[in-house]
């Protein structure tokens, strides 16, 4: 292990003592964790000094087993660590500086005009009568997974998934996933990574589960999602090549970006811009409601809103509204029911995931871009390390 990549992987352990959550995922050196777990926490001020030198040490290429590209990568991942420190510093770190270093996007809000425009087209297929946001409550709620109908579903999907994903991409022997269903989190989903080609899959029950977000969810978190890219990198760099900065995975670098939006665009590449009939051909036989045509319809007009979360993201962060209203926006630009949009908001003002809702927001775009229907292009993002500036560039 070279000197740069040691100095990374203690670097986000040591911030990793000071935020829960930071560290993703490590399967690295044990004994490294050890040490560091060992020893009382570094200052921040150090690690924040340490992540400026190793910047430095990068640009001036000290380490020459490191060609420019992996270099740049592991660039990208410091700078990101390096902003986080400051914050969790109390240094003034604008909302809007966070996101771009970090993430490496800088964003924006989506236009109201949009939103609306989606207003427009969800009121004209949704079925029922009444105002639009509560037929689309209405209508999403009718749709919950009956809880005990639901860890079936999943093994059907996943198992369906799996196959696909072995046949269109590969997936190396050995690789498993567990799946369990978790209480009190703030998000709908999480592959906690654990090394040696195996991942445990959590599904948040805190809400009931739409049967619409179902597929996309297994697709994401593990076929061809980020059980699949974790366990293709696992082999394809850590173990090949010796690529030690890809075991671990941090919150706040730009890694995040790349993995969110590829896991996003996992379903569609792996069964179709409109996978609607394969899902239900898994949902229907469990007893579960999921009309095909009205999902793909409303999918398909309502996409515009996930944009929501971002400009919610920015009322917060940048112009200081506080939970009400936030919540308040959810409720109108998301057309979400208030604990489904209390949800939402906690994710948002949750310290370690205050910025990465646009890792999803603009991963998935950017990942879309560069793929462009070509499935050896999304391959390339399994196996190989990509920044965000890369999938425009490319």
């Amino acid at each position: 292990m070279g000197d740069v990549v040691s100095r990374y992987l203690e670097l986000g352990l040591g911030l990793g003592r000071h935020l829960d959550g930071l560290v993703d995922a490590y399967y690295g050196p044990p004994g490294l964790r050890r040490r560091i777990d060992a020893a009382p926490p570094r200052p921040l001020g150090a690690l924040i000094a340490e992540a400026g030198r190793l910047v430095a040490d990068l640009d001036a290429g000290d380490d020459s087993a490191l060609d420019d590209r992996r270099r740049a990568w592991i660039r990208a991942q410091v700078v990101g660590l390096h902003t986080v420190g400051r914050s969790l510093a109390g240094e003034p770190v604008g909302y809007v500086d966070e996101v771009e270093a970090c993430y490496g996007v800088r964003p924006e809000p989506v236009a109201e005009e949009e939103l609306r425009a989606a207003h427009q087209r969800l009121d004209d297929v949704l079925p029922g009568s009444g105002g639009l946001r509560d037929r689309y409550i209405a209508w999403r709620e009718s749709q919950t997974v009956p809880p005990e109908t639901l860890e079936a579903a999943i093994r059907s999907l996943a198992d369906d998934f799996r196959e696909r994903t072995d046949r269109a991409f590969g997936l190396p022997d050995g690789e498993h996933v567990e799946w369990v269903l978790e209480h009190d989190k703030p998000w709908a989903g999480f592959n906690y990574y654990l090394g040696n080609l195996r991942s445990r899959v959590a599904i948040n029950i805190d809400l009931p589960m739409l049967s619409p977000a179902l597929g996309h969810l297994v697709a994401h978190e593990a076929y061809p999602g980020h059980h699949t890219e974790h366990s293709r990198k696992e082999v394809g760099l850590v173990r090949s090549k010796g690529h030690l900065e890809e075991t671990i995975f941090l919150v706040g670098t730009p890694q995040c970006l790349v993995a969110e939006g590829l896991a996003d665009l996992g379903l569609e590449t792996l069964v179709g811009e409109r996978p609607e009939e394969t899902i239900a051909g898994h949902l229907r036989p469990l007893g579960i409601p999921y009309d095909a045509e009205v999902v793909a319809a409303v999918a398909s007009a309502g996409e515009a809103l996930a944009a929501v979360r971002g400009n919610v993201a920015l009322l917060i962060h940048v112009d200081g509204a506080g939970p009400d209203e936030a919540v308040a926006a959810f409720e109108r630009w998301a057309l979400l029911p208030r604990n489904r949009a209390e949800k939402a908001v906690q994710f948002l003002t949750d310290p370690t995931w205050r910025a990465y809702i646009f890792c999803y927001i603009e991963g998935v775009s950017r990942c879309r871009q560069f793929v462009d229907g070509d499935i050896e292009r999304f391959q390339r993002l399994l196996i190989e390390q990509f920044l965000p500036s890369d999938l425009v560039a490319a």
